[in-house]
């Protein structure tokens, strides 16, 4: 588990050995007593993989300027998977959210919004809870009855929903294509019957051996990633040392957030990251995108999301 107080407790003894930046844990409200430590106390505090744009003033304040996530924000992932469907000729789409977590929720809303602006359809909305819900078969059975080129989810393997999302609908011998985030990256949540087919995800990196990139590769063997959120701490640390030599070595919170938040395209091993005053969460980073079919992940692109919609 995550005490709060051991966490605030590890966070103070850290900064009171005068740590400079304190990197924490993926999740805003576990990540929160750390958070919180640091920028009272005008340090940086950094998370690898947070994927909304809570991570930064709108949940932390004026001092949520010293508070920044290497994740992808949840509008600009649903954005780059609204243009992927669109690209694809999937013009109609069957919306179905996990509502356990904002991450989950954002993404889909996203999705929806840009989807629209590009000229897609709405056919349906469906909505379910992971995390012990027992409600999953249910919106698969709604969603079995609608019309859609393409369904789209948000939600993780480890949330316990995802296999019986996918199972559910293929058992039903329905093979649209299905869209999800990086929540649903890996293989690790995939039955063994049916195979999963026709799924499609998109995510930082590939941790299958086949990522355009040869470093990220490397990396993933060499650490035996089993997703693709494996490289968000190495970009971290590229972009904290890109932030560190733009502020000729200085290591004040103050300093360093002002020069994070004018990041325009910076170089680091999982591509090029972006930050504002507003969005202390990545966006405009290269997505890959993967398609499992019969149990067999492969990259099949990758995309950059032209537009971060407002939801």
């Amino acid at each position: 588990g995550n005490d709060p107080a051991t966490a605030k407790a590890c966070a103070l003894r850290l900064l009171g050995q005068k740590a400079n930046v304190l990197f924490t844990t993926c999740d805003v409200d576990l990540a929160a007593p750390v958070v919180r430590a640091a920028i009272d106390r005008g340090v940086l505090a950094i998370v690898p993989y947070i994927g909304t744009d809570q991570m930064g003033p709108k949940r932390f304040g004026a001092k949520g300027r010293l508070a920044f996530s290497f994740g992808n924000v949840a509008q600009d992932e649903g954005s780059a998977m609204a243009q992927y469907a669109w690209g694809r000729g999937w013009k109609t789409a069957a919306l179905a959210t996990d509502t356990v977590i904002v991450y989950f929720k954002n993404v889909v809303q996203a999705f929806e919004v840009r989807f629209k602006q590009l000229g897609g359809k709405i056919v349906a909305k469906e909505t379910y809870q992971s995390s012990g819900g027992n409600n999953v078969q249910n919106a698969v059975s709604r969603l079995n009855g609608v019309k859609a080129k393409v369904i789209v989810t948000s939600t993780a393997g480890a949330f316990g929903a995802l296999s019986t999302f996918v199972s559910g609908l293929r058992s039903l011998g329905n093979n649209t294509p299905i869209l999800n985030s990086w929540a649903g990256d890996g293989t690790y949540w995939l039955p063994t019957n049916p195979k999963v087919t026709n799924y499609w995800f998109v995510t930082f990196a590939s941790c299958f051996g086949d990522d355009p990139n040869p470093a990220i590769n490397a990396l993933a063997k060499k650490v035996k990633a089993g997703t693709g959120g494996f490289i968000t701490g190495p970009s971290a640390i590229d972009g904290l040392v890109t932030a560190i030599k733009r502020a000729h070595g200085s290591t004040k919170g103050s300093v360093l957030s002002k020069v994070m938040e004018k990041f325009k395209k910076v170089p680091t091993i999982s591509g090029n990251v972006s930050f504002s005053a507003k969005l202390h969460t990545v966006f405009g980073r290269r997505y890959r995108v993967i398609r499992i079919q019969d149990n067999v992940p492969k990259v099949v692109g990758t995309i950059v999301a032209k537009v971060v919609p407002k939801i």
